[in-house]
C-alpha cells in the first residue's frame, strides 16, 4: 500500500520529524490528534523552563526532549502499516 490510500500515513513523517526535533513541546502529539498528552508535554516543558532556577524542573524538561525524540524514532522506524495500525488506528498515546 501507498500512502496516498492508508489513511493516516501522511502523518508519520511530519509526528517523526517533530518529535525528533521539537519533542519536548509535544508537537508530535498534536499532529497525531492526542490533544491531552499534548498539553501534558507542553506543560512540563514550559513550566521546566519558566522554573529553570532549580534543578528538578530542568530534568523534567529534558525528560519531555528524551520522550519525544525516541517516540520520533519509533515513529519514522515502522512501517506506514504498523504506524497507522498502532496509533492512527489504535490510538496509543505514548511509545
Amino acid at each position: 500500500m501507498t500512502n496516498s490510500t492508508l489513511p493516516g500515513a501522511d502523518k508519520k513523517i511530519a509526528a517523526g520529524i517533530c518529535g525528533i526535533l521539537i519533542g519536548a513541546f509535544g508537537v508530535h502529539k498534536f499532529i497525531l490528534g492526542y490533544k491531552s498528552e499534548a498539553f501534558i508535554m507542553l506543560g512540563v516543558s514550559v513550566a521546566g523552563i519558566v522554573l529553570s532556577c532549580f534543578v528538578i524542573p530542568v530534568l523534567a524538561t529534558t525528560a519531555m526532549g528524551v520522550v519525544g525524540l525516541a517516540e520520533g524514532i519509533i515513529y519514522l522506524t515502522k512501517s506506514d502499516e504498523e504506524f497507522v495500525a498502532t496509533y492512527i488506528t489504535g490510538k496509543k498515546p505514548w511509545f
